[in-house]
C-alpha cells in the first residue's frame, strides 16, 4: 500500500505524476484479463471483488452525510488537544493519507474544495471487524463516510472520532505519487485526476467562475442585455477563420460551427436592443496545440451610439473590474508570483507608427506593396501572392512589433483592407477604426467602430467572395441575410470581441490549456 506522509501542518504535499506501473495513464493492452493489469490496479480489483462476494456495497446510492468537512472546521475552530465535543456528524472525503496502526488508525480526508480533515478509528469505537476491514480493504484515494464524533487529537488536530464507516466509491486506479510532476499532457488528458491531486487546478477553475461572473456583472451593470445565439450557422460570417463543418440531416444541408458572435448580435442592434452581449464558444479549425484551441470561449459586446473609442474605456474597465474580483486591486498576482499591473489609463499606439518604428522608414497605408514585400523579404516573412498590402503591414507588424508589447496597450488604426465589418477611419484614409488590445506580447481583445453602411459592406463582402475565389481558406462569405437587417437601418455602434481563456492567460501566467477545463487533444 502506498502511504504518502503530510508535512508538518499536515497537509499532503501535492501528488503529482503516475506511478511506475501506468506511465501514461492510457488504457492497458490485456485490461479484459485481469492477470494483465498493473500490479496495483490488479490488487484494487481483488479487494473489490472480495467486497461483492461479502455484499458489501462499494458503490452506494446514498450515504447519510451531515456537514461538509469545511463546515466542521467552521463550527470547530478552537478545541483544544484531547477535547470531545459529544457532537455527532457524517462526513465524506477521499483519503489521501493513511497511518494504520494497531488499534487505532488515522485517515486525512479531502473534499473536492482542497478542505482537509483528519478521521481517527479506533477499535473500542468501530469493533475489531469494522477496523480489521479499514486496514484490509481501504486504499489511497477512495472515498469514504465516517460517522462519529468531533474531537481534537491528543495533538489538537480537529478530527471525526468513528462510529461506523463504508465506501461511498471504490478508487480502482492508484493516485499519483507525491515527489514527481505530472507533465502537462498528463494534466490536459486527465483533467480530473489534475483536479483531484493539484489544488492549483481546482484555483483555475474558481478563478475562471468569478472572472466570468465579474464580466457578465459588469456588463448587466451598464444595462447590456445577454442574449443567446445560434451556434450553427448557414452562412459563415464574423471572421476571418476556417470553419468546422458538419451536415444537419433534417435539411440535407452541410452547415457551419459558428466562428464568432459578431452577426447574430449586430442583428440584435438592428432590431432595437441597443446593448447586448454574449459569453459563448466559437470553434475555429485552425490547428490545436500549446497556443491554440479549436474551441474556446469569447465575451462579444455591442453598443449603439458607441465607437472603438467607448470600447476601449469598457474593455479597461472590465479587466480592472475582474482583477478586483479575483485579487482585490487592479494589480493581479500570478501563480508563477509575478504582477500583472492593471491600473491608471492605459496606453495607445498607431499600428502604422509602431511598424515604421521597427523597420526604420515611414510606413503608411499608401505605401506601395512592392515596398512591403521588400521589407518582409529582408526579415524573411513568408507572404503568399494574392495577400493584400494591409496583410503584408500586419505580417510585420506580428514579426517585428507584437511581441514587444509588454502592455496593457491599445493598438489603433489596422489596414483598411484587412477590416471588410469595420468603419473607414473617420479622418485618415486607408485605415478602419479598429484596435487590438496588446498584454505580455499577445493580443487579448480587439474592437470596431462597426461599419453600418449596408451598401460599402455589401461590397466588402463581395471583395471577400473575390479573396476565397483566390484562395483564401479564411474569407468570409456573402450573408444576404445580415445585410437585409442592415438595410432596415442600423444604429452607428462600436463592437469588441474578447478571449476569456486569454484573459485567464494573463491572469495566472499559464499557458491556454492551463485555462481551458478540458481543451481537445488528439486521441489516445
Amino acid at each position: 500500500m502506498l502511504v504518502v506522509g503530510p508535512d508538518p501542518a499536515g497537509r499532503l504535499p501535492p501528488m503529482t505524476e503516475l506511478p511506475p506501473d501506468e506511465p501514461d495513464g492510457g488504457p492497458d493492452p490485456g485490461s479484459d484479463g485481469e492477470p494483465d493489469l498493473p500490479e496495483q490496479r490488479r490488487v484494487r480489483r481483488e479487494k473489490l471483488d472480495r467486497l461483492l462476494a461479502a455484499g458489501v456495497d462499494a458503490f452506494p446510492v446514498h450515504v447519510p452525510r451531515t456537514h461538509t468537512l469545511a463546515e466542521i472546521r467552521a463550527a470547530y475552530p478552537d478545541l483544544a488537544p484531547d477535547e470531545h465535543t459529544g457532537d455527532g456528524v457524517g462526513v465524506t472525503g477521499r483519503v489521501i493519507f493513511m497511518r494504520n496502526t494497531g488499534k487505532l488508525c488515522f485517515a486525512t480526508l479531502r473534499e473536492g474544495d482542497g478542505t482537509e480533515l483528519q478521521a481517527m478509528l479506533s477499535r473500542d469505537r468501530v469493533g475489531t471487524e469494522a477496523l480489521a476491514a479499514w486496514k484490509a480493504d481501504v486504499d489511497l484515494g477512495d472515498l469514504v463516510f465516517i460517522e462519529g464524533e468531533v474531537v481534537a487529537s491528543r495533538r489538537g488536530e480537529l478530527s471525526v472520532l468513528a462510529t461506523r464507516w463504508t465506501f461511498v466509491a471504490k478508487a480502482l486506479r492508484p493516485l499519483p505519487v507525491a515527489h514527481r510532476a505530472m507533465t502537462e499532457e498528463s494534466r490536459v488528458r486527465q483533467r480530473y485526476l489534475d483536479l483531484i491531486v493539484r489544488p492549483e487546478a481546482r484555483r483555475m477553475v474558481e478563478m475562471r467562475a468569478a472572472v466570468t461572473a465579474s464580466l457578465r456583472e459588469s456588463l448587466r451593470r451598464r444595462g447590456f442585455l445577454e442574449v443567446e445565439t445560434p451556434m450553427l450557422e448557414a452562412v459563415r460570417g464574423g471572421a476571418t477563420a476556417r470553419p468546422f463543418v458538419t451536415h444537419f440531416n433534417a435539411f440535407d444541408l452541410d452547415v457551419y460551427l459558428r466562428i464568432a458572435l459578431e452577426l447574430p448580435l449586430k442583428r440584435c442592434v438592428a432590431g432595437g436592443i441597443e446593448r447586448v452581449f454574449e459569453i459563448a464558444p466559437v470553434l475555429r479549425n485552425e490547428g490545436a496545440d500549446s497556443t491554440h484551441s479549436p474551441e474556446f470561449a469569447i465575451v462579444e459586446v455591442y453598443e449603439a451610439y458607441g465607437d472603438y473609442n467607448s470600447m476601449a474605456v469598457l474593455t479597461r474597465e472590465l479587466w480592472q473590474e475582474a482583477a478586483r474580483t479575483v485579487s482585490g486591486s487592479t494589480t493581479v498576482t500570478r501563480l508563477d508570483g509575478s504582477e500583472l499591473d492593471l491600473g491608471g489609463q492605459w496606453r495607445t499606439e498607431s499600428l502604422y507608427r509602431l511598424v515604421s518604428g521597427a523597420v526604420g522608414e515611414q510606413i503608411t497605408p499608401q505605401t506601395p506593396t512592392e515596398e512591403l514585400r521588400a521589407l518582409a523579404a529582408v526579415r524573411q516573412i513568408p507572404l503568399r501572392p494574392e495577400w493584400p498590402p494591409g496583410r503584408v503591414v500586419e505580417e510585420l507588424f506580428e514579426e517585428a512589433c507584437a511581441g514587444q508589447l509588454t502592455g496593457p496597450v491599445f493598438v489603433r488604426d489596422f489596414p483598411l483592407d484587412m477590416c471588410p465589418l469595420t468603419r473607414p477611419h473617420r479622418s485618415t484614409p486607408g485605415v478602419a477604426e479598429k484596435w487590438d488590445l496588446y498584454i505580455d506580447g499577445v493580443e487579448r481583445a480587439t474592437a470596431y467602430s462597426e461599419l453600418v453602411d449596408p451598401l460599402l459592406q455589401r461590397q466588402n463582402l463581395l471583395d471577400q467572395l473575390t479573396a476565397a475565389a483566390a484562395g483564401d481558406v479564411d474569407a468570409m462569405e456573402l450573408d444576404e441575410d445580415f445585410l437585409r437587417a442592415m438595410e432596415y437601418g442600423m444604429p452607428p455602434m462600436g463592437g469588441m470581441g474578447m478571449g476569456v481563456d486569454r484573459l485567464m492567460q494573463a491572469f495566472t501566467g499559464r499557458g491556454l490549456r492551463e485555462t481551458i477545463l478540458f481543451p481537445f487533444v488528439r486521441p489516445e
